[in-house]
């Protein structure tokens, strides 16, 4: 059965730095802060709503959960608490940044019941860091990594692919590191620069000058594969549809069905390296890929299909089963 999340929203205030990248209101689509009796009503509601409650967890996302009011974060982690366990929700997960873990606060995160912790690292290049208004350090990000694990939670990592300062070969190395922290998850962001935000101004400005969306989508293409090839479960890539980010944004590299297209790159790359090591370029290929995947390696509105076609091989995807994710068999 596949993981779900009671996703509840807490804005900025729990944040010590405004990124340049940062309008939390505009991200989350959250304006107020839920008490705890919202809290209750939400799970209230999700417990009659949600397939399989045992493998849900309740989230805080939103904002950096430990760095809320002490007060504040207690009256949420009471409420959620009262449907943990028991035929209820499995745990409870939430996320931060990486210099707002402490001994003290996950020791207070685990007798609450939760399981899960996400670092908002962004980038794993200090001068990216820096020109970003980030305010930590990737040597930051190690630590709360290591603590994270030593306190036996589950880890989780962000990554923000195009940030200011940014560059395709900064983007592989933090690639790298994170592999070599090891975390269970990882999501990845491509930038979305959202007015009234200091990426916003530095773009308007013409002082900050993205790569192509397409780089974008290569380089988080690559990063899916390279994470997924070493353990790392992808559970997000891309920004969630928001009437809110399409409003508001100004550029970057935004699009509904991001994932998607980072995932037919992936069958696409995998579909050429198969084809150049036959003798001549077949006028028909047939390619064997997980039944899961089949509309992944087709491609959004048939991309795969037709970029094949364009340069003279008709190609047909069949499932079997036996093939493993993101990776395709031609059939010879």
């Amino acid at each position: 059965m596949k993981h779900s999340n009671i996703s509840i929203f807490i804005p900025h205030i729990g944040c010590p730095h405004m990124c340049s990248f940062c309008d939390q209101r505009t991200i989350s689509g959250a304006q107020h802060l839920p008490d705890g009796n919202e809290v209750r009503e939400i799970c209230e509601k999700a417990l009659g709503e949600v397939r399989d409650p045992r493998n849900t967890e309740i989230a805080f996302f939103g904002g950096s959960f430990t760095a809320i009011p002490r007060d504040y974060m207690l009256e949420l982690l009471e409420a959620a608490r009262e449907y943990v366990g028991e035929g209820r929700f499995a745990g409870i997960r939430c996320s931060t940044r990486p210099d707002c873990i402490d001994f003290d606060v996950l020791q207070l995160l685990k007798s609450y019941g939760v399981r899960a912790i996400e670092l908002g690292a962004q980038s794993l290049d200090d001068e990216v860091l820096v020109l970003n208004e980030r305010g930590h350090t990737v040597s930051d990000v190690g630590d709360a990594c290591e603590l994270i694990r030593a306190f036996g939670f589950e880890l989780g990592l962000q990554m923000m692919i195009g940030l200011y300062g940014s560059t395709p070969e900064k983007e592989w190395a933090t690639i790298e590191r994170i592999i070599a922290l090891s975390p269970d998850t990882v999501r990845i962001y491509p930038v979305v620069v959202l007015r009234n935000t200091r990426l916003g101004e530095l773009l308007l400005s013409g002082e900050y000058k993205p790569f192509s969306f397409d780089k974008a989508v290569e380089i988080a293409a690559s990063a899916m594969a390279m994470f997924e090839n070493s353990g790392i479960k992808v559970i997000k890539c891309g920004l969630h549809a928001s009437e809110f980010v399409e409003h508001d944004m100004v550029g970057g590299f935004y699009h509904p069905a991001f994932r998607e297209l980072c995932e037919a790159l992936i069958y696409r790359h995998n579909m050429e390296f198969e084809l150049k090591s036959e003798k001549a370029m077949p006028r028909i290929a047939v390619f064997e890929v997980n039944p899961a995947c089949i509309s992944k390696a087709v491609g959004q509105k048939k991309a795969n299909i037709i970029y094949f076609k364009e340069i003279g091989t008709d190609i047909k995807i069949i499932g079997d089963k036996n093939v493993p994710k993101y990776r395709c068999k031609l059939r010879r």
